[in-house]
C-alpha cells in the first residue's frame, strides 16, 4: 500500500445491498438504528433528510445511492426502517482554523464487525465492477468474504458541500 496506509487499522465492516464495506473506527462516532428522516427540499436524491440526534441536525446519506447499488427490492417504510445509521465524523477538527468536524449519518443494511487488521490483511485498492475506485481505499477479508475499505472523505465530502 502506499503512504496512505491504513494499518494497523480498527475497521468497522457493515453491508450495504450485497455490498460488504468498511470505514475506520475514527470516523465512527456511533451506530443507530435507522431513523427516519426529514426530507430537504432541494436536497440531491442521495441525501435521505435530517434526523436530530440528541439535539444535533444530522444529514443522512442513503448507503446504496452513495455507492452506486441497485435501490432496496422494497423501501423500508419510515415506521418499520431495517438497518442501522451509522454517524460518522468527518474533518480535521481544527476548530482553531475555523475548521470542525462535521457529523454526518450514513444508512447501512447491516453492521457485520469491527476487525483490527494488519497490512497484510489489506491490498491495493482493485478495479471492483460496480464501485467508483475513488471511493475504494484499500480490499480486505473477513471470513473469506472481500469488503471494501472506504474513502470516507470522497464518499461523503461532497454532500457536505451541497
Amino acid at each position: 500500500m502506499n503512504e496512505e496506509n491504513l494499518v494497523p487499522a480498527r475497521l468497522l465492516v457493515f453491508r450495504v445491498g450485497g455490498l460488504a464495506c468498511a470505514a475506520e473506527v475514527d470516523h465512527v462516532r456511533e451506530i443507530l438504528p435507522r431513523l427516519p428522516t426529514t426530507r430537504i427540499p432541494g436536497a440531491p436524491p442521495v441525501v435521505a433528510g435530517l434526523v436530530n440526534v440528541r439535539g444535533t441536525l444530522v444529514t443522512v446519506v442513503e448507503g446504496w445511492r452513495a455507492l452506486g447499488q441497485n435501490p432496496p427490492i422494497a423501501p423500508p417504510l419510515p415506521e418499520t426502517a431495517a438497518g442501522s445509521t451509522i454517524i460518522l465524523e468527518l474533518g480535521t477538527g481544527d476548530e482553531k482554523n475555523g475548521r470542525s468536524r462535521k457529523l454526518i449519518g450514513f444508512t447501512v443494511d447491516e453492521v457485520l464487525d469491527m476487525l483490527i487488521v494488519a497490512d497484510t490483511t489489506l491490498e491495493d485498492r482493485a478495479d471492483l465492477p460496480g464501485v467508483d475506485p475513488t471511493l475504494v481505499r484499500a480490499v480486505g477479508r473477513r471470513k473469506g468474504e472481500l469488503f471494501i475499505v472506504l474513502n470516507v472523505a470522497a464518499l461523503l465530502g461532497p454532500v457536505l458541500t451541497t
